[in-house]
């Protein structure tokens, strides 16, 4: 099942129907594990030497008493590192609960924060995700912002994420 999240200054568009300028579809797998835990998930954008372009999405467990989720954030320790731990949750817009398993696909146009500050360069998305009693997983796709033409490329993780796909639009 796919689910969309679009966003734009006005704010979220309920229809996945709206061409964004930057798709990403995150798969979260089915994994047969004694004691499932959804995964803790960050997406950003990073320039060539790694350092932050703009942060997208981050999915915790926004459900605990005391927004005690929080605290787990820095399990996502690249994204952590990068920009995190600067961060005071929640954040409209950016973050939001966790997934089950399945697809879910965001996407962002270049009029609307983040990418509206973006300059023009090469970047990668970056995918992490981090579970309760299971494992780590972090994928990279590079890109070319703004697209000069329309463009998919899609990676698949070996344990906590399965597909990753990132669909730029000129």
């Amino acid at each position: 099942m796919r689910k969309g999240i679009f966003f734009a200054l006005s704010g979220v568009f309920a229809t996945p129907a709206m061409a964004a300028d930057l798709t990403v579809t995150v798969e979260i797998p089915r994994l047969d594990v004694a004691e499932y835990h959804r995964p803790y998930v960050a997406i950003w954008v990073e320039n060539p030497d790694q350092s932050l372009a703009a942060n997208l999405a981050v999915w915790h467990d926004i459900k605990m008493r005391n927004n005690e989720g929080t605290k787990w954030l820095k399990d996502l320790r690249q994204w952590w590192r990068r920009s995190g731990r600067d961060l005071e949750m929640p954040i409209d817009g950016l973050s939001g609960a966790t997934r089950p398993v399945g697809e879910h696909e965001i996407g962002f146009t270049t009029d609307a924060a983040p990418l509206d500050k973006l300059p023009a360069g090469e970047y990668r998305l970056v995918v992490e995700a981090s579970r309760e009693v299971g494992g780590r997983e972090m994928l990279r796709i590079p890109f070319q912002w703004p697209p000069a033409a329309a463009s998919s490329q899609e990676i698949r993780g070996e344990h906590e994420l399965g597909r990753v796909s990132l669909t730029l639009k000129p």
